[in-house]
């Protein structure tokens, strides 16, 4: 979408790469899901300090057995998998910002990671492409943002002769690189509205993790973006778009 010759659209096009199993609820409500169940005439739970079993009586078709279409895990200890699952939102299209003189662009995508996995998940971003913010003339583009020094910046800052495409996660499940301590990044536990900037790599980074199973609320992450160009930095006017993959896994 083009405002004017002299505007810069940043829009970013986002997709998910999701490694996942799907599984279908026997029985769930607003407060609790039941992902399978079994009948039978019997079980045990049993453990010591060393060992931990369990067991069931009287089940028919158990085992595993597939094809080339479906596979079925019949039988309770044969169902004993873990699942996640990935929210796909919509695209993101922020605000125009001048070519001429400067000015910043915000915008936003929000993941929902939902595993029974009982160790947690981990959730990951990268960029299609490095710079990730690429213009539709040949060879324009918006540099990714790169933080003072290893750990992310607290504000973004771009300088007048400069310009950069940058990210800041946030969510309770955040992992320590973006947690802040009022002022710094990597430090503390806070977690500071629009605080810790960083820089999109074409490697996967992790920006949220939790050690727990989280169904069936599953759990929010926020990816914010931001683009800033200095007032005396000049840029090709039109639209400029950045492909971000969001990968979850089970830990």
């Amino acid at each position: 979408m083009r405002k004017t010759t002299f505007s810069i659209i940043g829009a970013c096009l986002l997709s998910s790469a999701i490694p996942l199993t799907v599984f279908s609820a026997v029985m769930g409500s607003s407060n609790y899901q039941i992902e399978r169940d079994s009948l039978n005439v019997g079980g045990l739970d049993s453990q010591s300090a060393s060992y931990a079993s369990q067991d069931t009586m009287g089940e028919v078709g158990s085992g595993r057995s597939s094809s080339a279409s479906y596979a079925v895990n019949g039988g309770y200890q044969q169902m004993a998998d873990s699942s996640i699952s990935i929210t796909s939102p919509s695209d993101v299209t922020m605000e125009a910002v001048s070519g001429f003189s400067g000015g910043t662009s915000n915008g936003s995508t929000t993941w929902r990671v939902t595993t029974d996995n009982s160790t947690g998940y981990s959730l990951s971003v990268r960029a299609n492409s490095s710079p990730a913010m690429l213009g539709q003339l040949n060879g324009s583009f918006i540099p990714n943002y790169a933080p003072a020094a290893s750990d992310p910046d607290f504000t973004f800052s771009v300088g007048a002769s400069a310009a950069a495409f940058g990210y800041s996660p946030e969510g309770t499940d955040i992992v320590q690189r973006y947690k802040d301590n009022g002022s710094s990044c990597n430090t503390g536990s806070g977690t500071t509205e629009d605080a810790c900037w960083d820089g999109f790599s074409t490697s996967n980074v992790e920006v949220a993790s939790s050690a727990l199973a989280n169904v069936p609320s599953g759990t929010n992450t926020v990816i914010k973006y931001r683009v800033g160009i200095g007032a005396s930095r000049f840029l090709d006017s039109g639209v400029y778009e950045a492909t971000i993959i969001v990968t979850a896994t089970t830990l």
